[in-house]
């Protein structure tokens, strides 16, 4: 594997990457807005003059740079268009005229939208890759319509190209204040990864394996989250009471959360289904519940060194009133 560049150098994503880069003595730069240990180039990443630049030697690129739900509420949809469809556009065109053989995107579970909320009284809905989005914001469109563009390069051979949908892996307070008053940041990202979750390492391993394959691939799409222990039949009464199915999967779990005095959500809306990237990339997510509970019976921390050595960035230059972010 040649040079690597990594777009969002200066992010949670991006810095994990280079860090594990770094780990292995592998060649790789970073670009991003703002400038960091981890950051060669600064800049935007539709400045194509910039691009050209950074894509020299570089054989693979991991396209991680984007403005992300928590600037809805501070930035313009055209800064969302700009930054998240015309950068990726800037940044495949000049991939392809630098010969690069792979391609990586950063997509988001977030692109699903309406179709990860089921109706009153519906069960819990299982989301793997056939699942039709249906954007509820600025960043789900363009994350979709950035998704376009990375198929149709792929699709037309130009390069190979992979998305990964990935669901959460950040390490900041959850953006919903509900689930920010009502639990420990720890206790509900623990409980997130039984459906919608992932730890940072993991990701990292997966993108590096799809890097790997995208050549072979040309053109692939996958939901990056923890392995999930659920199956569909466990749909409604996920909906309904999490703690009963949880009990019956993990017998422990009850007397160790309660010795820690945490607690399960009453219910789950969506279960993220990661079978497909199992079986095409070979990955194996390490950082699942069922570490969580091993974790917790150590007397351990869950989350794996290289998530606690990025740590918390945040998204924004200030703090809000109403706590990290300004959305709901």
């Amino acid at each position: 594997m040649g040079r690597i560049l990594v777009t969002g150098s200066s992010g949670h994503l991006g810095e994990a990457l280079m860090r594990t880069f770094a780990d292995r003595g592998q060649d790789a730069v970073g670009l991003d807005a703002r400038p960091s240990p981890f950051t060669t180039w600064v800049g935007s990443v539709a400045d194509r003059d910039l691009l050209r630049g950074a894509l020299d030697g570089v054989t693979g690129v991991i396209h991680a740079a984007a403005l992300h739900k928590p600037h809805v509420a501070t930035h313009s949809r055209q800064d969302f268009v700009d930054t998240n469809v015309s950068g990726t556009l800037a940044l495949l065109e000049a991939a392809e005229a630098a010969g690069v053989a792979g391609f990586v995107f950063t997509s988001t579970t977030s692109a699903f939208g309406a179709a990860l909320r089921p109706g009153r009284g519906e069960p819990a809905a299982w989301i793997d890759e056939d699942v039709v989005p249906v954007p509820r914001n600025i960043y789900g469109v363009t994350k979709l319509a950035a998704e376009g563009l990375v198929e149709l390069f792929g699709r037309e051979r130009r390069l190979g190209a992979i998305i990964l949908r990935t669901s959460r892996f950040f390490p900041e307070d959850d953006d919903d204040r509900e689930v920010r008053a009502a639990f420990e940041t720890p206790n509900a990202q623990a409980n997130e990864l039984l459906a919608r979750r992932a730890d940072i390492a993991d990701m990292v391993e997966a993108h590096l394996l799809a890097l790997a394959a995208a050549p072979r691939l040309g053109f692939a799409r996958y939901i990056v989250s923890a392995t999930t222990p659920f199956s569909p039949a466990d749909l409604p009464e996920l909906r309904r009471d999490l703690p009963a199915v949880v009990a019956r999967l993990y017998p422990e779990q009850p007397a160790l959360y309660a010795a820690r005095g945490w607690r399960l959500f009453e219910g789950v809306d969506r279960v993220y289904d990661n079978a497909r990237a199992r079986l095409e990339l070979g990955w194996t997510p390490r950082y699942e519940f069922a570490h969580v509970l091993a974790s917790l019976a150590r007397g351990e921390d869950f989350r794996s060194p290289l998530g606690m050595a990025v740590g918390a960035k945040g998204y924004h230059d200030q703090v809000f009133e109403d706590g990290p972010y300004p959305v709901v």
